[in-house]
């Protein structure tokens, strides 16, 4: 027999209120309404997710800073308190053993946010990787519930719950709140494409679940003239497509490296060291041979993981995601082709069962980043 599934704090709201499925070893609500609706909800107005499942960990002590730029790709010696940075753990070969967000908490003390699928794994790498530095390093993932609030009225439903001016915490930022009773770390980062904020609400482990579905009912209540819903990992994983972003185990894995997903602009090879170096430099001066695309179907169609892709009959490559865009109803995709392929208005074929669709490469985001994600609510 199996593990048994894990639950988040929301379980029993997931199972009163949502359709339930096995994701990452979680019991975890699909939907509540449907996936359409909580995507448009979350493109239009605010939704809220439980995000407990992905793993948090903290790093404190005198070796901190050191042990992390290790670990990291990115530059940490530089970040100001409350500053959150995108990054990667990279393993010796070069490729993407989890993404990642690191927030500096305070001097020597950092939260780590990753994966539900890469929890053991990802902690063990820290843990393992800290032998011989003064540093603490704890597992907080069943100790903090943390939801995420995501739309163009994120703001605008949880200033009603805090004094504190919210549009004051930037991008990629966090801060300390009260919201209502509640005592949370906020950031605002979002995996939608949409502004809003990562709650946390720490010393909640999980036999606490009325203080955590109170916590959840207060944001619900906060939101309701905006019409929020509850949002399930449906409308998250077409939200986040949408937006051109990745998902672990998909778009990412130990076999793909930083470069050829495009996140060249992440990895600061000037740093003096860090785990996976050498073989990034090695791959940067030698060229990469695919790298990861967006495609939007120039015809009505529904592209998967797995669909292959070809230009003038040629197979260039596979799709690593696919799904039919709930906003912009046509299908997009993910996925790596050979690198004279990957230019932008390219046209290529994509193989769903035994047709061959035409398709384009774009540009991510999906949507009009003027009429749609946070670029839009900044512009306000």
């Amino acid at each position: 027999m199996g593990e048994p599934l894990k639950r988040t704090h929301l379980y029993n709201f997931h199972k009163r209120s949502g359709r339930l499925i096995e994701f990452a070893g979680f019991e975890h609500a699909l939907y509540y309404e449907g996936i359409v609706e909580e995507h448009l909800a979350v493109r239009n107005s605010v939704g809220v997710f439980d995000v407990t499942h992905m793993g948090r960990a903290v790093v404190e002590g005198e070796d901190a800073v050191f042990l992390l730029e290790k670990l990291l790709p990115r530059k940490v010696f530089n970040m100001s308190n409350l500053q959150g940075r995108y990054a990667f753990f990279v393993n010796p070969n070069g490729g993407i053993i989890d993404d990642l967000t690191l927030f500096k908490l305070e001097e020597k003390r950092f939260l780590i946010v990753y994966n539900a699928g890469n929890r053991g794994k990802d902690f063990e790498w820290i843990r393992s990787n800290s032998v011989g530095y003064n540093v603490k390093v704890t597992d907080v993932s069943d100790e903090v519930l943390m939801l995420a609030v995501q739309g163009p009225n994120a703001l605008k439903t949880l200033q009603k719950l805090s004094d504190k001016d919210l549009s004051k915490i930037k991008r990629y930022w966090c801060d300390w709140v009260r919201l209502g009773e509640f005592d949370v770390l906020a950031s605002r980062t979002g995996y939608t494409g949409e502004d809003g904020f990562e709650l946390y609400l720490w010393n909640t482990p999980l036999f606490m679940n009325e203080k955590a579905e109170n916590f959840l009912l207060t944001i619900l209540d906060a939101g309701r003239e905006y019409n929020i819903k509850p949002c399930g990992l449906g409308a998250r994983d077409t939200l986040r497509l949408e937006a051109g972003m990745c998902l672990y185990d998909h778009d990412l894995n130990e076999s793909i490296s930083p470069l050829e997903a495009g996140f060249e602009g992440l990895i600061d090879f000037d740093k003096p060291d860090f785990i996976g170096k050498s073989a990034l430099i090695e791959q940067k001066e030698r060229g990469v041979t695919r790298r990861r695309v967006c495609i939007k179907l120039l015809e009505k169609g529904v592209p998967r993981e797995g669909c292959e892709l070809y230009h003038n009959n040629e197979f260039i490559g596979k799709l690593t995601s696919g799904t039919y865009s709930p906003l912009l109803n046509i299908g997009i995709g993910m996925g790596y082709v050979l690198k004279e392929f990957s230019e932008v208005g390219t046209r290529l074929k994509v193989k769903i069962r035994e047709r061959y669709f035409d398709a384009e490469v774009v540009n991510p985001p999906f949507y009009d980043p003027n009429k749609y994600g946070y670029k839009r609510v900044y512009q306000q």
